[in-house]
Order: C-alpha cells, then sequence, then structure tokens
C-alpha cells in the first residue's frame, strides 16, 4: 500500500524562514489548515529540538479549520557562512469523530495512515530596504485598525489577529523569563563551587598550620629536656662534693 499524501496544508509549503538578528528570540508562523470533511490530529517534530519553542505542538484540526503554529528560534551566535541543517517534520493522521487522547491514537497508528511534510529552515538577516518595508507595513497595519473601527467583518479579523499578537508576545515573554532565570540558576551554581573551592583551601591551610604548631610545641618540650637534666646534675655533683668536704 502506498503512503498517502499529506492531507493539511502548509502555509509556508516548504521552508521556514527566521530574519534576524538573533540576538532575541526571532518567530516564524506556520499555518495548517483542514480542509477535508474529518478531523486531523498533528504533531510537530524538529531535528534540532533544543533550539526551537514550539507551540502548539501537536493537537487536533477540525474540518475546514485552520490553526497557526507559533514556531520561536532561541537566541544564538549567528554565522553567515554556516548553512542550517535544521529541519521540522509536520505529521498528521485522520481522527476518529470522538477521539480525545491523541496519544493512544499515535501509539495505535499504522505506519501506513500516517501523512508527513518536511520543512527546512532559513536564516535571513534584514537588509535596509526590508526595514523600510518593515514601518511602511507597520503603518499600514495602525491604518487597517483604525478603519476596521467601522467595518463590522473587519474588525472582527483586527482583533483576532491582535489576540494571536498578544498571545504570541506573552509565550516569547515566558521564554525570556525562563532564560534569566537559566542564567541566574548558573551564576549561583558558579559562586557555590567557588565558595566550596575557597572553604577546601582554607580547611587545608589550617590542617598545615595546625600541624606546624605541633612540631614547634615537641621542639620546645625536646629543648627544655637537656637544661632539666644539667640542673639535676649539677644539684647532684654538688651534694656529693659537699659530702666530701665534710
Amino acid at each position: 500500500m502506498s503512503k498517502l499524501e499529506q492531507i493539511l496544508i502548509l502555509d509556508p509549503p516548504n521552508d521556514l524562514k527566521f530574519r534576524g538578528p538573533f540576538t532575541d528570540v526571532v518567530t516564524a508562523n506556520l499555518k495548517l489548515k483542514n480542509p477535508s470533511e474529518r478531523k486531523v490530529c498533528f504533531k510537530v517534530k524538529t531535528t534540532a529540538p533544543r533550539r526551537y519553542c514550539v507551540r502548539p505542538n501537536s493537537g487536533i484540526i477540525d474540518p475546514g479549520a485552520t490553526l497557526i503554529i507559533s514556531v520561536m528560534l532561541q537566541p544564538f551566535e549567528y554565522d553567515p557562512n554556516e548553512k542550517s541543517k535544521h529541519k521540522f517534520m509536520v505529521q498528521s493522521i485522520f481522527a476518529p469523530a470522538a477521539a480525545t487522547d491523541t496519544e493512544a491514537l499515535w501509539k495505535d497508528a499504522k505506519p501506513d495512515d500516517l501523512m508527513d511534510s518536511k520543512l527546512r529552515c532559513v536564516f535571513e538577516l534584514p537588509s535596509e530596504n526590508d526595514e523600510v518595508n518593515d514601518v511602511d507595513s507597520v503603518s499600514k497595519s495602525a491604518a487597517v485598525l483604525t478603519s476596521s473601527k467601522v467595518d463590522g467583518p473587519v474588525a472582527v479579523k483586527a482583533v483576532s489577529a491582535a489576540m494571536d499578537d498578544s498571545e504570541m508576545k506573552k509565550i516569547v515573554e515566558e521564554c525570556r523569563r525562563l532564560q534569566t532565570e537559566a542564567s541566574k540558576l548558573h551564576e549561583e551554581n558558579r559562586q557555590l563551587k567557588d565558595e566550596g573551592l575557597r572553604l577546601r583551601k582554607l580547611q587545608r591551610s589550617e590542617h598545615v598550620t595546625s600541624n606546624s604548631s605541633s612540631a614547634l610545641g615537641l621542639e620546645s618540650r625536646a629543648g627544655s629536656l637537656p637544661s632539666l637534666l644539667v640542673v639535676i646534675a649539677a644539684i647532684f655533683i654538688g651534694f656529693f662534693l659537699g659530702k666530701f668536704i665534710l
């Protein structure tokens, strides 16, 4: 039996483009549309799971519905001479109408029932012309939002887009907060290591000092013994001489 073709319509279909600078989280959106009359269960996989945050990374798409996937690239040091080898795969399967347990659905799925699409990641740096176009697009978006106050259907679309943007901003802020906490934990761990090394050195120095003090005490005791013997000998000699004279 031949493998099923992907039922979901992907936008973009082949490449996920991430536009720098890459000193902060960069987000690319992937639209998944279900044109069929059946529910479709999906999940998103990547060859570099530590470099990306995908929300949502799995779920069920109702018939005729569209879902936007936010793919967030974590900050890194960009090298223009290095080509990206990162790839994503969108895997899907038809879901029963009353399906709720997606994990069991994937576990029981047969290989011939699976559908998948692959995308490659492309990293780009913005040029001066792109920055000017971005400013123009922002101005046009503001104009559309203003005119939407009069037009009812357009207003609904604008509100939904604004909600998507706000939700995306919350996700990005959450990623930044987690990165900050990870940095703080790393710094605290480094300080604890330094403190442990300092205490070990201090214990070693105290041990050496105590050993030196013990050695000096033994030497002083050993030095006092000959003096004591001389005194005792002098007493005995004096005693015998006095007795002889008498």
